[in-house]
């Protein structure tokens, strides 16, 4: 097609609809998001990553084969498109472009994803899915989450450091361990940076990663994933009720982030902004024993001692507009590094936090056993082989100390700000039981 007779600069979508460019001749970079003709006109809806906007083109002004072309430029089509931006109500978002050239730059032709189509063929085609609004939308506040995640631990005076994928031994159970075969050895995918943490911490005394875990449970909920990421931190010299402080403050900064930054992406997906900006601390506490009475007021039986299963939290969680925090669980069901309470042997002082609304486990931490003969008691109890464990323990040989921390699972978080029905909506490509491709 012919090149535009004025000079347009090329744009964002996004500063369109917010006015910006109103009487401008512009160049906008897309793809065909929809499109229909009639009379003589063609309505082409073009998005960028940053929005949608019609751009109208005159079969009398383009000519017939320039417009048969625009006709024929089928979904997902990439083109550059050139015109004038004028305001008009009857356009989605209020603005379009009155076109005066289009350049189809990669054909598309009977592009597969229609209307009325399956979540699972969704996800067979998931390379093309991530392209539409709703998973854009959701990106975008990903995006968010992960850089306030860095922004915040930075503020106070956190590094950052990276625990090795690879590992001789498991820090959550060996029965959620994926081997891996190391050169004739078996290794493991990491379950969490847990025990090199420990390690670290004892160096730089305030340290958190944002990395890749693997767990390999066999769950089919919409709250889990094989592979996940995980925000965690670790601190010296801090016990419980600091680190729980921390994690209070991370989400709600977090929140005000994706408020104040992804207003429209999250009216796209139906939240509401001033809900998740207005997410601030103290968040609700209650403990172990406290939670189980809850649940027996609600009609649900939970033996002392089990984990609070996925039902059991969506019933708690629905008491409470913010994150509640569980505290002080059975020494029984918890892992081997948790900290005995020393006001009841059968506690450990540890937490998690639940997410409102949806339930679901944000946050677990806890403070850490710092004495060496109580760890190797506990890792013995659990039917662990203490040599595997052998330089872990050296961090309680040579100068422990009180220290404390927490795992967060980034993509839960996301699901509940969000509030999608499946956590695997907000990772690009989801890894679970049944689903390893694309």
């Amino acid at each position: 097609m012919s090149e535009a007779p004025v000079m347009a600069d090329r744009v964002e979508i996004a500063d369109i609809l917010e006015g910006l460019h109103t009487g401008k001749a512009v160049e906008v970079r897309g793809w065909v998001y929809r499109s229909r003709s009639s009379g003589g006109i063609a309505f082409v809806l073009v998005r960028d990553s940053s929005g949608v906007v019609q751009v109208t083109f005159d079969k009398d002004e383009l000519g017939d084969r320039s417009f048969l072309e625009v006709e024929q430029a089928g979904i997902e089509t990439s083109i550059i498109a050139k015109g004038g931006v004028v305001e008009e109500g009857r356009a989605p978002g209020g603005y379009e472009i009155k076109g005066n050239s289009m350049e189809v730059v990669g054909p598309s032709r009977n592009f597969p994803i229609g209307r009325d189509i399956s979540d699972e063929f969704l996800l067979d085609v998931r390379h093309l899915w991530i392209r539409s609004q709703k998973m854009t939308s959701i990106f975008k506040v990903r995006s968010t989450v992960f850089g306030t995640i860095h922004d915040y631990f930075r503020s106070c005076g956190f590094y950052e450091v990276q625990p090795p994928i690879i590992t001789p031994a498991g820090s959550e159970g060996g029965a959620t361990l994926f081997e891996v075969d190391y050169f004739g050895k078996k290794l493991f995918l990491t379950q969490s940076w847990q025990l090199y943490a420990e390690s670290m911490v004892m160096g730089l005394e305030r340290i958190y990663t944002i990395a890749p875990s693997f767990r390999a449970e066999k769950s089919r909920t919409t709250r889990h994933l094989t592979e996940y990421w995980h925000a965690e931190m670790e601190m010296a010299w801090e016990g419980m009720e600091t680190i729980i402080g921390h994690g209070e403050a991370l989400i709600s900064q977090v929140c005000q982030a994706v408020a104040e930054r992804n207003a429209r992406e999250l009216e796209s997906l139906g939240r509401d902004v001033d809900y998740i900006g207005g997410i601030e601390p103290p968040f609700p506490r209650i403990t172990y024993e406290e939670a189980l009475e809850r649940l027996r007021s609600e009609g649900m039986e939970l033996e002392w001692g089990k984990d609070i299963r996925t039902l059991e939290e969506k019933a708690l969680a629905k008491s409470f507009d913010k994150p509640i925090i569980v505290t002080h669980y059975p020494k029984e069901s918890q892992a081997f590094y948790k900290m005995t309470d020393p006001e009841d042997p059968d506690l450990v002082l540890a937490f998690d936090f639940i997410a409102p609304e949806i339930g679901g486990e944000l946050i677990g931490g806890s403070e850490r056993e710092a004495d060496l003969e109580t760890l190797k008691a506990n890792l013995l109890r659990q039917g662990e082989d203490l040599e595997a464990y052998d330089w872990y323990l050296d961090t309680r040989r040579y100068g422990s100390v009180q220290h404390s921390g927490f795992g967060m699972g980034v993509d839960r978080l996301v699901q509940w700000i969000c509030l999608l029905d499946h956590v695997r909506d907000t990772i690009p490509f989801p890894r679970t039981l049944t689903r390893h491709k694309p």
